[in-house]
């Protein structure tokens, strides 16, 4: 068995004339936090599309877990969580409910009312999702994104609006996943979340790699003294 979670080789998509990702290759390890950096309109969400088959494209190879998910979808399934945006809820749905929908797709799903316990959620199980906080809509999102028992968990924007409270709890949620063995692909715009959670990260502009490794390498070759700092610097421009 491979060590790479995921293998990504020479990854180019286009919409008509436009490249929103070009030559991308990388890898991921198993067990390990992964963060795809960018500015608004970089390729980030494309590129996860891309890699999960959701979206065509050219590629010398995409694995994930050994398979292609461009032909190996259905097999994938069961072992790729990937996080729910929260416009796709029906607020008059109920948090037990959502859980049991998305609980019932799965052969092996972890306990959700032990997962909504771990995420402070046990006493919204009879709430309706639209009378949620933006935080709890958000570690409900990551939840039900871990309900199947993953292996690898994509997150798109995951703290996004949340307060600095509602963060470190998301945080120590993906932390207890990661030592489960859980692999996390996540993209992020708050670099102290990328410099708590990320053992790797690859910044991207306009669908092209500018820079990867660990923040510490980051940081040091920008020349800068924080995360922060380097991604500005990186980019060119703040967007």
């Amino acid at each position: 068995m491979t060590n790479q979670a995921i293998i990504v080789k020479n990854l180019n998509k286009k919409f008509g004339d436009q490249t929103a990702v070009n030559q991308l290759s990388f890898t991921v390890k198993r067990g390990s936090i992964f963060g795809l950096l960018g500015h608004n309109g970089a390729g980030k969400s494309t590129t996860i599309d891309c890699i999960l088959g959701t979206k065509s494209c050219q590629a010398e190879e995409i694995l994930l877990l050994g398979k292609d998910p461009r032909k190996q979808r259905k097999a994938l399934f069961q072992r790729v969580g990937v996080q729910f945006q929260e416009s796709a809820f029906q607020g008059q749905l109920k948090v037990k409910e959502i859980c049991e929908i998305t609980h019932s797709l799965y052969q092996q799903p972890i306990n959700w009312e032990k997962g909504l316990l771990e995420f402070g959620l046990e006493t919204k199980k009879n709430a309706f999702i639209q009378t949620l906080s933006g935080g709890e809509k958000q570690k409900l999102c990551i939840l039900l994104a871990a309900m199947g028992n993953p292996e690898i968990i994509f997150l798109d924007e995951l703290t996004t609006g949340l307060d600095p409270m509602a963060r470190r709890e998301v945080w120590r949620y993906l932390k207890l996943l990661q030592e489960r063995g859980v692999t996390i692909f996540l993209t992020s715009h708050y670099m102290d979340e990328v410099e708590i959670l990320c053992d790797e990260i690859l910044i991207i502009k306009a669908g092209q790699e500018i820079e990867r490794g660990t923040v510490a390498e980051v940081v040091a070759r920008s020349g800068q003294k924080s995360m922060d700092e380097a991604f500005i610097k990186l980019i060119g421009e703040e967007r």
